[in-house]
Order: C-alpha cells, then structure tokens, then sequence
C-alpha cells in the first residue's frame, strides 16, 4: 500500500504514502500527475510491471517485448498487456495492492465505469 493514485481535478496523481505530509500543507508531494494511466502487467499471472503515463507504459511494453523475442521468450513476451485510460481509483490501487488483481480486472474491463466518474460521497436528496 506504498504507492496509491488519486482522482483530483480530474487528474490522476501517484502519491506514495511512505513520505510523509507537509508540515505547511498538510498534503503530499505527488510523484505522477497524468490525464490518462496505464498499466501494464503479466496476463497469465496478473503481476503488475509497470504503471503511469500510457505513452511510457507502451513504450517499456514494446521495448520489453522486442528484448523477450530476441532472447526466445516468445510466450513472455505475448503474456505482457497493457491496458491504458480513464480506469477507476479503486481498481488501479487494487492493482497495485493485490498480487494478480489485474487479471481479474482485464477481465471485468468491459464492465467497468468510467474512471473520472466520481461517485456522489452522499446519496442526492430531493428538496421537500
């Protein structure tokens, strides 16, 4: 539970909760802020390799692949997925939480919300 993202202004931002808060702002340094994240994780197994911003992602993604290949790791090479977009908080950091979540995410991402959707922190009353 090291690194966590956050959803602020419509921005994902990485924090990582070791650090601690400023004493002036009571708030912590963000070390990514993004508009879109990706990541990239092993589809037999559902470990993360690497998260961010998806033109980063996909660039370690084809990098690491050719690397595979060449070495004649083909099925490790195949296994690497990166799913990249507007995904929600809570399953990014189940992601990076939970060892082989993102398996089970992949699976559901049809299904899934859009990510900058938030969620009403109280049920909408009506006016009497």
């Amino acid at each position: 539970m090291d690194m966590q993202y956050q959803l602020k202004a419509g921005s994902y931002y990485l924090y990582d909760m070791r650090e601690a808060p400023s004493a002036v702002t009571g708030e912590r340094r963000f070390k990514l802020k993004t508009d879109t994240v990706a990541i990239a994780f092993d589809a037999h197994t559902g470990e993360v390799h690497q998260h961010g911003t998806p033109s980063r992602i996909q660039s370690w993604a084809s990098n690491t692949r050719r690397r595979l290949r060449a070495a004649g790791a083909l099925e490790v090479a195949n296994d690497i997925v990166v799913v990249s977009g507007p995904l929600p908080v809570d399953e990014l950091n189940k992601c990076l939480w939970i060892n082989g979540y993102c398996r089970r995410m992949f699976k559901r991402l049809a299904s899934l919300p859009h990510g900058k959707l938030q969620r009403p922190s109280e049920p909408f009353r009506k006016a009497a």
